[in-house]
């Protein structure tokens, strides 16, 4: 088999350590790199190897080496990370359509998380936005990053030892479907269970956002849905939805989308939506949409602001009023009765009767009942035929267009 060694390099200099096999299970090696001051360590599981004692250590002059085994996951670090925490922390949410980073937001999760330790989950890059959070918005005692390659990291004691301690965690984005095969059902799934539960603050953008609501779209396709595809079959194999992933009490109810009007993703959150409602036999669903480069912040009390780099930009928010209507007069009998030929396999969706509102800056958001005062803008929009119209715009909210009956929607 293959050996594992574990090299601290500094600017010029590899400390080599062989660590060998033991007892033929998996061994986690180790790499850390120190640059100015920040550390990034990768770790990895190698089918035959063991944990075991450094036999012995050598410094030679040589590049870090490199190995033919896949890192089950990286870490990086930067600041004090065994500063205790004075400040008390606040529950809170921080949901970000993705894109660019805004200040204000980062500021404000790190005085949810009492100013002492974040932790930062990813399942590619780097630790960019560590540099971020700590060189540039500053204020926490440290942040720690981790990359994940593989689903035995998040089974992993040292893995699981850095999310425990953390004061806040952070999902980043990438891809999603990552993040269900490697997390759900595993340790570290019950320990971000267990942090909301604390009163941590937690926050997501892109992917990261996309699997914190009660249901998430989990791009198990092998891709991402397009609005236009979703619509043309709501039912059908591409549109793979999970649930119970990430159990966060506000968000009960919603599932979550990103990069929203930038991607045109309305179309597929009303898919989604009338697929849940179908599958799960409720209208008590709501879908939550947040632009690129915007936010939504949310107190313990589940007051929500949003902020963005856009004057237009906003958080979207979708209710599916018709189908609520039809369960509130006859039940899960009539709902079900109702849906069973407008969200169909292999036909396109046919559905009367959606809510769609705008949150802006200037608007308030109440969650987990979406209690919303001020909006930009409230449009009702039909589904028929896989093709969005927009029936009516109520012209009294901020910013909203004029109403255009009938006219096709250009989401």
């Amino acid at each position: 088999m293959g050996e594992v060694g574990s090299d601290l390099v500094t600017n010029k200099r590899v400390l080599a350590m062989r660590v060998p096999p033991n007892n033929g299970e998996g061994e986690r090696g180790m790499r850390i790199f120190v640059s100015n001051g920040l550390t990034r360590v990768a770790l990895w599981a190698v089918v035959g190897l063991a944990p075991g004692c450094v036999a012995g250590a050598a410094y030679a002059q040589a590049a870090p080496a490199s190995s033919a085994a896949t890192p089950a996951y990286e870490y990086f670090e930067a600041g004090n990370t065994t500063t205790l925490t004075s400040a008390k922390t606040s529950p809170g949410l921080m949901l970000m359509g993705g894109g660019r980073e805004i200040d204000a937001a980062f500021k404000w999760f790190a005085q949810q998380a009492g100013h002492g330790h974040i932790v930062i989950l990813a399942a590619s890059g780097t630790d960019q936005l560590q540099k971020y959070v700590y060189g540039h918005v500053g204020g926490v005692s440290s942040v720690q990053t981790l990359v994940f390659h593989s689903r035995s990291a998040a089974s992993d004691p040292r893995v699981l030892a850095i999310v425990r301690h953390a004061d806040g965690i952070f999902i980043e984005g990438g891809d999603q479907a990552h993040y269900v095969n490697f997390w759900r059902g595993t340790p570290l799934n019950a320990l971000l269970d267990a942090s909301v539960r604390e009163g941590k603050p937690l926050g997501g953008t892109s992917a990261g956002l996309a699997i914190l609501g009660q249901w998430g779209y989990g791009a198990l396709d092998g891709g991402s849905i397009k609005s236009n595809e979703a619509l043309a079959n709501p039912a059908g194999p591409a549109v793979t939805l999970v649930d119970q992933f990430i159990n966060i009490p506000l968000l009960k109810g919603t599932i979550t989308d990103t990069h929203f009007e930038q991607r045109g993703r309305l179309g597929r959150l009303l898919a989604f939506v009338a697929r849940l409602a179908k599958d799960h036999h409720t209208a008590a669903i709501t879908g939550l949409g947040v632009d690129q480069d915007s936010v939504l912040l949310v107190d313990a009390n589940g007051h929500a602001r949003f902020l963005s780099w856009h004057p237009d930009g906003h958080a979207w928010v979708v209710i599916p009023r018709k189908l609520r209507e039809v369960e509130h007069a006859g039940g899960r009998a009539a709902l079900d009765a109702f849906l069973r030929a407008r969200v169909s396999a292999g036909k396109p969706l046919d559905l009367p009767g959606f809510e769609v509102v705008g949150i802006g800056a200037g608007s308030t958001l109440e969650l987990p009942g979406y209690r919303i005062t001020n909006p930009d803008f409230s449009r009702r929009i039909d589904v028929v035929g896989g093709t969005l119209r927009q029936v009516t715009s109520d012209s009294s909210a901020r910013g909203a267009p004029k109403p255009k009956q009938g006219v096709k929607s250009p989401w």
